[in-house]
């Protein structure tokens, strides 16, 4: 390959992925095409890209950007899956992908200058939280100690109510039951 048509592939390649910040790489050797094409799709379905790449220019055209790191998981035939979801998204559909063809090999996930390496890396990051169940769990953490206390100030309100309705409806009875008698 010419330095031309290589320098080309590395200027695309940085256009692709130069502006995400969490990439995941899988080893794309064993996977027919029939495979290859569903796994493609699901990852379009979601907002993500596969693309194969040849590690050098990988290197040489990602190395010095967010994803700076990345590339110790760069060996072999190697395809990036990148996008736009979060990282957890990416590792939750390649574990779902992997429990259906156990031929996919995966590498690892790269996110905030980690590394998770290999299979149980992938499925550790496959548990972390989304953005948006991260947001539901702090309104949650924040909303808890005030439902705690509205239940606390509603629970003897409601009480004292209950006893004062019971203590009126007994005083009816009794005009009721007065009144007919004196009549």
């Amino acid at each position: 390959m010419s330095k031309k048509v290589k320098s080309l592939i590395e200027r695309d390649l940085k256009s692709r992925v130069g502006d995400v910040d969490a990439v995941a790489v899988i080893n794309p050797r064993g996977i027919d095409g029939m495979k290859n094409n569903n796994l493609r799709r699901k990852l379009y379905d979601k907002g993500l890209k596969m693309t194969v790449v040849k590690n050098t220019l990988a290197k040489r055209a990602l190395g010095g950007g967010k994803l700076s790191g990345f590339d110790k998981l760069l060996e072999g035939p190697s395809a990036l899956i990148y996008g736009k979801a979060s990282i957890a998204q990416i590792a939750r559909l390649l574990v779902e992908a992997k429990k259906a063809d156990e031929k996919l090999e995966l590498r690892g996930v790269f996110f905030d200058g980690e590394l998770y390496h290999g299979e149980k890396g992938v499925e550790q990051a496959s548990k972390l939280p989304t953005r948006e169940e991260a947001i539901g769990n702090v309104v949650a953490a924040i909303l808890g100690p005030g439902r705690k206390l509205a239940g606390a100030l509603k629970g003897p309100g409601g009480k004292i109510a209950a006893i004062l309705k019971t203590v009126e409806d007994k005083a009816k009875e009794k005009e009721g039951a007065a009144a007919p008698a004196t009549a």
